[in-house]
């Protein structure tokens, strides 16, 4: 599947983001306004003024993550379609092209002044919706491993990946499959 960088980098920033929510194992990600700004920052969230970002970001960030949660756990693509629609439209939605940051032209679908809740709305929302058009909503995955969870997309030719990160997840799984068949190997050795 062809993804432009820029939808590659919203795709992205809706994982990254899906993965700032607390569960069984972490805290909260987002619990403050220095974290927010740090998610931005680090991301390089373009068109958004770190400054500015306050309390009501956060927590309109988090409303927009739940949002992400719902896209990710659709069980048909018309759910996930009417979840997009509306996440886009209440973003207020507003194309246009830009070629900002060295990067050759491509499509901003956020308001010139958007707030960041929406700005992501409509940048991520538009990059989930492209998996929709193009068949492609089972990219949109949790990792299999018992204890995780996490968002990912995958971006496998054949469309395997089945673990947010094969070096950790993936890894600690087959170790302890592995160990497991050895245990079990022993055991039927002495009996």
């Amino acid at each position: 599947m062809l993804i432009n960088h820029d939808t590659r980098c919203a795709l992205d920033h809706a994982v990254d983001l899906l993965n700032t929510a607390p569960d069984d194992e972490a805290p909260e990600g987002l619990p403050d306004v220095a974290s927010l700004r740090q998610f931005v920052t680090v991301r390089s969230v373009s068109g958004v003024r770190v400054e500015a970002l306050g309390d009501g970001d956060v927590r309109a960030v988090r409303a927009v993550r739940e949002r992400f949660a719902g896209v990710f756990a659709a069980r048909t693509d018309r759910e996930a379609a009417e979840l997009i629609n509306d996440l886009v439209a209440e973003a207020g939605t507003t194309p246009q092209l830009t070629d900002h940051d060295g990067h050759d032209w491509h499509v901003h679908y956020f308001a010139p002044g958007a707030s960041l809740a929406d700005h992501l709305a409509a940048d991520c929302g538009m990059a989930l919706g492209f998996l929709v058009v193009a068949g492609e909503r089972e990219r949109l995955r949790r990792c299999e491993a018992p204890d995780c969870g996490r968002a990912f997309v995958d971006l496998s030719r054949n469309r395997s990946r089945r673990y947010c990160d094969s070096r950790t997840c993936g890894n600690r799984l087959h170790v302890a499959a592995y160990r497991a068949r050895q245990r079990e190997a022993g055991s039927t050795v002495g009996g």
